[in-house]
């Protein structure tokens, strides 16, 4: 059945009626996909060597459907008729009438070649070939089968019934109608189909495990704990789950082999696998599928995400902290110190005064310090709004804030924290005078994102009282702080810190002093490379962005979280992160250079890389 025999699908004027859609391979992927499928009215034609792993998937299909019963989401007669849609084989001759074949076998090129070569022999010529993969070049498997004009990649994400988005993905070689038929079916499945170029990772895990290799490193240099990573990127950007967690759902082994596939395309060290994926993915340890990856589970699952099934349970084992395990010989804090009056230090001063903390917020003037004052009065006041807090709590929290025209005010306080202008010289010589005011034994803190906290210490004469205490925006809402250890930092002052956050009622994380910290260090990388996509063509900002919240579950897509941040302060850590650890990789895009240049730095301008209304 060669080529020639094959319909001229350029001149096909309307997409393909798939009806009948058969899946090979027949594991999580394969098995969630046919779950999508037959409850959209396909029938579907389940096809793997192994007999267990096709009763399985039967046997999940009978729970899934089971469960929609019981929560009134179809009725038992509909279930009857989707189980019926569903049949299972170990024979690719089971596939000879399919519409459209979906194969979901493992990550190996060969393995899927073969696949390939054995539905040329039995499906019908005008029969669709996708393959579901993510790392492997769909271009080559098109150009390997005899009817390379209708293969293309169908990229679900798992769990396939729970996640929207759908990558469409056509080589050079492939037909638009074949695209079309594809497109419209995802549709139908009600999903979010968009339409993307042949390159290892496509758009979402494109972006995706990069950050999760960076992660993996970070782990490995043993610069943070694995719980504190995942902590931060939970807790600092919405993320549903932590970079080391979500590796062990993929499968380090899978990770590995996208890893290695981008590599081999970009030479972007950033995409080169951290050493320790190849060591996990060698012993075995390639995460919730085997029991043990990064953390170590209660028993191998089937991998699914923990906001949509539950997910497997992390037990404890040789790296996991203590309970209780908090350092102890703090200083005493009663009183604490807020230079600054923009939004961070105004939302930093109400934490810590809805704590109990008696509050020091001082500025430039005592005019500035005031409307700060009348700053937090509002937030409070929307707090008593919506039942958060009541009256009394407000007023308590309102009295307990002192506004001061200058930092002598800090003379009695324990801890004093700088919010001000992200600029060494700035912040450098505020500690200077921070030096002079603050009784002896008072700990100084600096909330900066990006700059060397030892750079701040270095300014006084006590650098073993200094320390970064870097929180997120808005910060009454965000739970998470990253407490930043000098080389110079003392133990008690770390240990006051920490049991300051727990009264505030943060999350501490703990990273040494170095550019970024962890969540800037993971969070702008990937930023950077979804400009890199846009400046590419490869795709637009809104496919980018669609990529991101429905197959990764980002609160934000990248582009809309820069216009958020400020693309000029987007591109000053960039520039850090390039400097301090110079990889070719962290080199800001010249699109961000050239948009900051132009004075389009995202919402506060009214434009950046959308337009947006002023106000």
């Amino acid at each position: 059945m060669g080529p020639q025999s094959t319909p001229d699908l350029s001149t096909e004027a309307s997409p393909l009626s798939l009806s009948t859609v058969a899946v090979v391979g027949l594991g999580t992927m394969g098995t969630g996909i046919a779950e999508v499928l037959t409850r959209a009215g396909r029938e579907v034609i389940g096809i793997d060597t192994d007999e267990a792993a096709a009763r399985h998937a039967v046997t999940a299909l009978e729970a899934a459907t089971a469960r929609a019963v019981r929560r009134e989401r179809i009725t038992e007669r509909e279930r009857q008729d989707i189980l019926a849609r569903f049949r299972t084989f170990t024979d690719l001759q089971a596939a000879a009438d399919a519409d459209l074949v979906i194969e979901v076998v493992p990550e190996d090129y060969e393995l899927k070649r073969q696949v390939f070569a054995g539905l040329d022999a039995v499906v019908r010529p005008d029969t669709i070939l996708a393959t579901g993969t993510n790392a492997l070049s769909v271009t080559r498997l098109a150009a390997d089968s005899q009817r390379p004009e209708r293969v293309l990649g169908v990229h679900f994400f798992n769990p396939a019934p729970a996640m929207k988005l759908v990558e469409v993905v056509s080589s050079v070689l492939t037909a638009p109608a074949a695209v079309a038929a594809v497109t419209e079916l995802a549709h139908a499945l009600g999903k979010d189909p968009i339409a993307v170029g042949d390159r290892p990772g496509f758009v979402a895990d494109g972006l995706l495990f990069g950050y999760l290799n960076q992660a993996a490193a970070m782990y490995e240099s043993k610069y943070a704990t694995r719980e504190d990573i995942d902590a931060a990127m939970r807790l600092g950007c919405g993320l549903p789950m932590g970079p080391l967690a979500l590796l062990d759902l993929i499968g380090v082994d899978t990770a590995r082999t996208v890893l290695e596939a981008m590599y081999a395309e970009s030479q972007d060290r950033l995409h080169a696998p951290a050493p320790i994926l190849g060591q996990l993915a060698e012993a075995g340890l390639t995460g919730r599928k085997a029991g043990r990856g990064f953390y170590t589970y209660e028993a191998p699952g089937w991998g699914h995400l923990p906001a949509v099934a539950g997910g497997a349970t992390v037990v404890p084992d040789a790296e996991s902290p203590a309970d209780g395990d908090e350092p102890a010989g703090g200083r005493t804090v009663t009183g604490v110190g807020v230079a600054g009056s923009g939004t961070m230090a105004s939302g930093i001063a109400e934490v810590f005064a809805k704590a109990g903390y008696k509050v020091v917020l001082a500025a430039r003037s005592l005019e500035k310090a005031e409307k700060a004052k009348a700053r937090i009065a509002k937030s409070l006041g929307r707090s008593v709004d919506k039942g958060r807090m009541s009256a009394e709590a407000r007023d308590a929290a309102l009295a307990a804030i002192t506004p001061a025209g200058s930092l002598d005010a800090f003379a009695e306080v324990d801890l004093a924290v700088e919010a001000v202008a992200e600029d060494l010289a700035v912040k450098q010589e505020l500690f200077t005078t921070l030096d002079k005011v603050c009784k002896p034994g008072a700990v100084l803190a600096t909330t900066t994102s990006s700059l060397p906290v030892v750079a701040c210490a270095r300014a006084t004469t006590r650098p073993q009282d200094v320390i970064g205490m870097h929180f997120f925006n808005p910060a009454p809402a965000m739970k998470l702080v990253e407490v930043v250890r000098t080389v110079l930092t003392a133990d008690d002052v770390h240990a006051t810190v920490r049991a300051v956050c727990a009264k505030v009622r943060k999350h501490p994380v703990d990273c040494g002093d170095r550019a970024g910290f962890i969540v800037n260090a993971l969070l702008f990388p990937y930023l950077n490379n979804a400009i890199k996509m846009v400046e590419e063509h490869y795709a637009t900002l809104d496919d980018i962005d669609a990529a991101m919240k429905l197959g990764g579950g980002y609160p934000m897509g990248p582009f809309e979280l820069l216009d958020v941040v400020g693309l000029d302060v987007s591109l000053a850590i960039e520039k850090v992160l390039h400097a301090e650890f110079r990889d070719p990789g962290l080199a800001p895009s010249p699109l961000l250079e050239h948009l900051v240049a132009a004075g389009c730095l995202g919402r506060k301008t009214g434009r950046g890389f959308r337009e947006y209304a002023r106000r």
